[in-house]
């Protein structure tokens, strides 16, 4: 056998091997990943109410992004429209596809996110959004108060967890976009 037919076939199956991969990588069932629970404080505490509108908890969120990626390329944006849109971008094979994932907000009872998607577009491609999530998480390093939860199709933000000077904790009360009306609460720990 000559050397040219030998290369062929391996070539052939290495390429062969990493469409499989990828299928089997595609096709796989995401896990389930939990929360943490806050759960809600009863000690005394001094309580600041804070009103935001899109334009401001856009501009909050994508800072706090930017300081615990600590200088690292930015791996996603915020964009707070009528609902909440993330953008980043995935590398495969050495093709760069935009991701484009949209998200309703949904104030949990211990003032935590969740994001619960809605739909996603990701170039061309017609993926399901759970698979997406999962390729997401894999591949992408968030904050580590932004969690990924590919089965449920949401994405946790952790308000708790992103960490503020002192002892202050961020709970939302409110998250109404069609009113344009963002409703936050400061924890100020009494001494």
């Amino acid at each position: 056998m000559n050397f040219w037919k030998v290369g062929f076939f391996v070539l052939f199956g290495l390429i062969a091997a990493a469409v499989v991969a990828l299928v089997v990588f595609i096709s796989s069932s995401p896990e389930s990943v939990d929360v943490p629970n806050a759960g809600v404080s009863t000690a005394p505490n001094h309580l600041l109410t804070v009103r935001a509108t899109k334009e401001d908890f856009e501009g909050i969120a994508n800072t706090y992004i930017r300081k615990a990626m600590d200088g690292e390329p930015l791996p996603v944006t915020l964009e707070v429209k009528d609902n909440i849109v993330l953008t980043s971008e995935l590398t495969v094979f050495a093709y760069t596809l935009p991701v484009t994932l949209f998200f309703d907000p949904i104030v949990r009872e211990d003032g935590n996110l969740i994001l619960k998607q809605t739909s996603v577009e990701i170039g061309k491609l017609n993926i399901p959004p759970s698979t997406v999530l999962k390729i997401l998480k894999d591949s992408v390093k968030l904050p580590p108060w932004m969690i990924v939860r590919p089965k449920e199709e949401e994405l946790f933000i952790n308000l708790s967890a992103i960490p503020v000077s002192g002892d202050l904790e961020i709970k939302a009360k409110e998250f109404n976009l069609a009113k344009d009306e963002i409703i936050l609460e400061i924890v100020i720990p009494k001494d």
